[in-house]
């Protein structure tokens, strides 16, 4: 006889995958049901064998994404569901809130290794993501967290990403910001007074050249502009600091990604220990302080009488290209003159 239990779960559970990896473990245990966003929580109802169901709700917790932190609410008895199929249902608009926002996440490993595979038809595309990685807050404009409620739904799906959007075997199944560059964002490149470069690989290396010559770039990353400049240039982070109005306050240096751990680049400038390597991987893509060394070739200017240098690797698909076609570090500072909000609008930035 089956049973079936209404459960609710709270924590990180928007924008991680969970809802995809919720219908995915109800199918391994052959269960009926549906599970839905409710404005910050999740409520599944799961009917079929006691066993599978107790061990269904078990594996919510044990078994759920890397990114998520569920956290079981409640379970209670509830009437076993008519169909025998387990669905991801519309998200509830007008549940009781209990907000948590997702924030944006570095770039997966899964995803780095399409954006360098020339066979991938996301190769080089500066805005790839997956239900493990990618914007989220930075996209949001109104929750639950679907796309409708993004500023991705101005992109319609191509039919190749819409049918990874609905495959519950792909890694992309309800990935909200989910794009390629037959479908999505694409970059370009501006300067007051000349036409735009339109086209994403021309405009990444105009920005790339750019840089090379000494110049001083914004770079629209997720959550808003970073100057950005070549880290061993001494003139160019000069007149980086004149513009932010930032005289002496360090500036921390973005590497490129080389090595089994990343940081084979960072470590031909600064002695980088076990902790900040550690730290450098994290989740979340901190600055760490690391000694410089003795026959380091950043620019003085980075951090003026300190011994000490800050250090981070790319955290978007974008950062990634720009410092894979530089082949060397750029000072990679917030869009915004000291003290000022991180400039994020387009047009605020031209000016």
């Amino acid at each position: 006889m089956p049973e079936a239990r209404r459960i609710r779960l709270r924590g990180h559970v928007q924008g991680v995958g969970f809802r995809p990896f919720v219908y995915r473990l109800a199918t391994e245990h052959g269960l009926s049901g549906y599970v839905q966003n409710q404005l910050g929580e999740v409520e599944v109802v799961a009917a079929g064998p006691a066993e599978s169901v107790n061990d269904f709700i078990d594996g919510l917790v044990d078994e759920a994404p890397p990114l998520s932190s569920p956290s079981l609410v409640e379970v209670t008895e509830t009437r076993v569901p008519a169909t025998s199929e387990f669905r991801i249902i519309d998200s509830l608009a007008d549940a009781d809130a209990q907000v948590f926002v997702p924030p944006d996440y570095f770039m997966c490993e899964e995803c780095r290794r399409e954006l360098g595979d020339p066979a991938d038809r996301r190769h080089a595309y500066p805005f790839i993501n997956c239900t493990q990685c990618g914007p989220r807050y930075t996209l949001i404009e109104t929750l639950p967290y679907d796309r409708l409620n993004t500023s991705m739904t101005g992109f319609p799906l191509c039919p190749d990403c819409e049918a990874e959007y609905l495959d519950p075997n792909d890694r992309r199944f309800h990935a909200e910001p989910v794009a390629c560059a037959a479908c999505g964002p694409r970059l370009a490149f501006e300067r007051i007074g000349q036409e735009t470069i339109a086209a994403t690989a021309d405009a990444l290396a105009a920005a790339v050249a750019a840089i090379r010559a000494g110049e001083i770039v914004a770079v629209k990353g997720i959550g808003g502009y970073h100057l950005v400049c070549d880290a061993l240039d001494e003139q160019a982070v000069a007149r980086l600091r004149q513009r932010k109005q930032r005289p002496a306050k360090p500036l921390a240096v973005m590497f490129p990604v080389a090595g089994d751990d990343g940081l084979d680049v960072a470590r031909r400038y600064a002695d980088i220990d076990a902790v900040a390597a550690h730290a450098a991987r994290g989740p979340v893509r901190p600055i760490v302080l690391a000694a410089r060394r003795a026959d380091c070739g950043l620019a003085k200017g980075i951090a003026p009488g300190l011994d000490e240098i800050g250090v981070f690797l790319p955290y978007s698909p974008l950062h990634q290209l720009l410092l894979d076609a530089l082949d060397g570090p750029v000072v990679a500072t917030s869009g915004n003159i000291s003290g000022e909000p991180v400039l994020t609008d387009n047009d605020e930035a031209l000016r």
